[in-house]
């Protein structure tokens, strides 16, 4: 199973019928899934599943039919135990971007946060999970395949959003502040945090 978010309601990929019981359905081709994302982005499902007997099959099926963007990103945590996020498109987020040609995943998620955040020193600990997301580029729906690690850092230098990417603010927030950033955020995000 794989959850697929679609304007934070979610899009399940399965493999198991009784997952799907009296939800709304559709079949894994191109018409039906352009449907159950338009009926999940303009807010008439609160929920869609895909079905397709083959778990090892339904992933790579799908993105046939939407393009996959493979990215990296990291929650990053600092010498006092605060994790940095970053602030775009009036939400709370943390940083992550788009997977370069030749470059690792690892190496991806530790270029995209030092970019996005002018965090340096930044040292992977473990990888957490992998999320998905739809998104529109020029009209046309891609599924963001996002790879999340635990990265740590000892850098005490100033934070700086990069402004290219549209990051109004990069902060350092403690658990209060994390649990009021959760509140403006993505459900991707949360689920990182075990929301």
């Amino acid at each position: 199973m794989y959850k697929v978010f679609v304007n934070e309601r979610p899009l399940i990929l399965t493999n198991k019928l009784s997952e799907i019981s009296n939800s709304k359905y559709f079949l894994l081709n191109e018409n039906a899934i352009q449907e159950a994302i338009d009926a999940l982005k303009k807010k008439k499902l609160e929920e869609a599943f895909i079905y397709h007997p083959n778990h090892e099959e339904i992933l790579k099926k799908f993105t046939n039919k939407i393009p996959l963007v493979v990215a990296g990103g990291g929650v990053v945590t600092n010498k006092k135990g605060k994790v940095l996020f970053i602030y775009r498109n009036d939400k709370w987020d943390l940083p992550k971007g788009k997977l370069d040609k030749g470059e690792s995943i690892e190496e991806c998620a530790l270029r995209e946060v030092e970019e996005e955040t002018s965090v340096k020193k930044l040292k992977i600990e473990n990888f957490l999970k992998t999320t998905y997301h739809v998104f529109t580029k020029n009209g046309k729906y891609k599924l963001k395949e996002v790879h999340w690690y635990a990265m740590k850092t000892s850098y005490k230098g100033k934070l700086e959003g990069q402004k290219s990417e549209g990051i109004e603010k990069v902060k350092w927030k403690g658990p209060k502040k994390i649990e009021k950033a959760l509140q403006n955020s993505y459900v991707n995000i949360r689920i990182l945090f075990g929301y």
